[in-house]
């Protein structure tokens, strides 16, 4: 397991980080000096921090609202919708940025509805402001689920006390409630800006090299070749990614322990009559949730309708005849649609294979043999710090162009190094899965296991498997979700049409300007992308939840 580890990620990454400090075997800061030292780096560097910045504070202000709501109210579908906030975590990036350029663009559906009440068109696209509410989008429901599960575990006896000792419902949250909440929203907002700063599909669909994040510019640099800067760049990206995270595990353990273990809060019913519309809480949560609908609903859902419609409104399936069409065209740098979407599904099953293993060890080197290790905890959760573009970046100098080894040259391409990036992106949200299963499996079983004669490798897959079925389960449809989805390192890897998944089909169709000015052959593909990773996120768990039951 680590020697896997090693080679398809710790060595590929490494070599990214060498090239800051090492040129032709000889120790230099020279490459890490032309960067800091360049003012055009200086401002993106500085940028990107800014949108990040800005990102959080709108993902946390958006998410904090329905964290409330979740934990503080009961309503008709509240379990369904607390559930449901993890699902940005599958949809790809891609496809989603796709979403708000059918939704916010030019002749998007926001722009038609204004028209129809005479306002608009308002431009959104290629601004700030979109890349900040699309970040929101895959960032808020994070922090709603992090508050949430804080917020429902506040000893109300504390709450009960400060209330006795005459403090108001205001003065009892600030003193009582808030300083349990505040782990967090740290460690939410961490992990938002953690993302937001490497983030990399969103920004290159919606402001493009016009709004460069120096995980843009680093890809840009990638396809003029020059790679010696590319890494650059790439190694301290990385330097600072990984401090992120280090401060991620910290501010996460801290949250642990704040836990309280009491008696929780009662939840109130949302809906109390005509009250709930003279009530100004009540009022802001429901006027809160329509623009939660607009924000998380609107983009998928104007992704479909822009596939199925023409610019002047009428119904059309052209643009999937399209799609048909470019299937037995022969003409170069085409991307035919099946072979994508069968790509992307073999991938899918080739990551599955490896990540739920890799998943499962280092779950259970985490809590057996790293136990109260935070060195160890970040260098297992380092996948999550790096961005796909230094890994895919790594895959090319290391086992795509080829390395030395004993005299022969070892190359590793197409599907092979493919799937391999795909299984490193996907193992740790499988172990983030597994983890908190594995270590509330009460010990004494399986010690009762090995004093009967079972050796541990027996008393893993007899005892302790069984009992996180499920939590295995969940791990397996997000690395199969995640596997179809990844999108940062497979458009550095892909080779031309051969390789293509359907996110990287899906950046070609938006950016083929062969195309025209309309976006409903991206939205076609991204409606098909939508549609096999909802079906085949379903299935796993469906399929899952069959066998636990059996």
């Amino acid at each position: 397991m680590l020697a896997t580890l090693v080679v398809v990620f710790y060595y590929p990454v490494g070599s990214v980080l060498s090239s800051a400090i090492l040129v032709d075997g000889q120790f230099t800061v020279d490459p890490l000096v032309a960067v800091l030292g360049d003012p055009f780096y200086v401002d993106l560097f500085g940028f990107t921090a800014y949108q990040a910045l800005l990102s959080t504070v709108v993902s946390v202000a958006v998410g904090l609202p329905g964290a409330y709501l979740l934990a503080r109210f009961e309503f008709p579908g509240r379990k369904f919708l607390r559930s449901v906030t993890i699902l940005p975590f599958v949809l790809p990036s891609i496809m989603v940025a796709v979403g708000f350029l059918a939704m916010f663009g030019q002749t998007g559906v926001f722009n038609d509805l204004l028209s129809v009440v005479g306002l608009g068109p308002v431009k959104l696209v290629g601004t700030l402001n979109i890349i900040i509410l699309a970040h929101a989008f895959y960032n808020a429901p994070l922090v709603t689920r992090l508050v949430t599960a804080a917020w429902e575990s506040v000893d109300t006896r504390r709450v009960e006390t400060a209330r006795t000792l005459g403090a108001s419902p205001l003065r009892a949250f600030y003193d009582v409630t808030l300083p349990q909440l505040i782990p967090a929203i740290l460690t939410s907002a961490v992990l938002t800006f953690i993302f937001t700063f490497m983030s990399f599909p969103i920004v290159l669909a919606l402001g493009g090299l016009q709004l460069a994040t120096v995980e843009v510019w680093l890809y840009a640099r990638v396809q003029d070749l020059a790679l010696t800067e590319a890494a650059t760049l790439g190694a301290i990206e990385t330097a600072l990614s990984l401090g992120l995270i280090y401060i991620y595990l910290r501010y996460e353990a801290t949250q642990i322990k704040s836990s309280s273990g009491g008696r929780r809060l009662a939840r109130k019913p949302l809906f109390v009559g005509w009250r709930s519309l003279v009530d100004p809480r009540r009022l802001g949560l429901f006027a809160y949730s329509l623009l939660a609908v607009v924000l998380f609903v609107g983009p998928l859902a104007s992704l479909v309708i822009e596939s199925l419609t023409t610019p002047q409104g009428a119904f059309t399936l052209d643009y999937y005849g399209f799609l048909l069409s470019q299937q037995s065209s022969a003409a170069v740098g085409t991307t035919q649609p099946l072979p994508a979407i069968s790509n992307s599904l073999l991938f899918g099953v080739g990551a599955l294979a490896l990540a739920l293993p890799m998943g499962v060890l280092v779950s259970v080197v985490a809590i057996r043999e790293s136990r109260g290790s935070r060195l160890a905890e970040a260098l297992l959760t380092a996948p999550l710090a790096v961005s796909g573009i230094v890994l895919g970046l790594g895959m090319l100098r290391t086992l795509v162009f080829g390395t030395e080894l004993f005299g022969h040259r070892i190359t590793v391409t197409g599907p092979i190094v493919i799937v391999t990036v795909h299984a490193v992106a996907a193992y740790p949200f499988v172990t983030r899965n597994i983890t908190p299963a594995l270590s509330g499996i009460d010990d004494r079983l399986v010690d009762a296991a090995r004093a009967l004669g079972a050796d541990r490798q027996t008393a893993l897959v007899d005892i302790e498997l069984p009992l996180i079925a499920p939590a295995l389960v969940a791990g397996a449809a997000f690395a199969f979700a995640i596997s179809i989805g990844e999108f940062d390192s497979t458009v550095l890897l892909a080779e031309g049409v051969d390789s293509a998944t359907m996110p990287v089909a899906l950046e070609r169709y938006i950016g083929n300007r062969s195309l025209g000015p309309s976006l409903g052959p991206a939205t076609a593909m991204g409606t098909v992308l939508l549609a096999v990773t909802t079906i085949s996120f379903v299935l796993i768990d469906r399929t899952g939840r069959r066998w636990n039951r059996r």
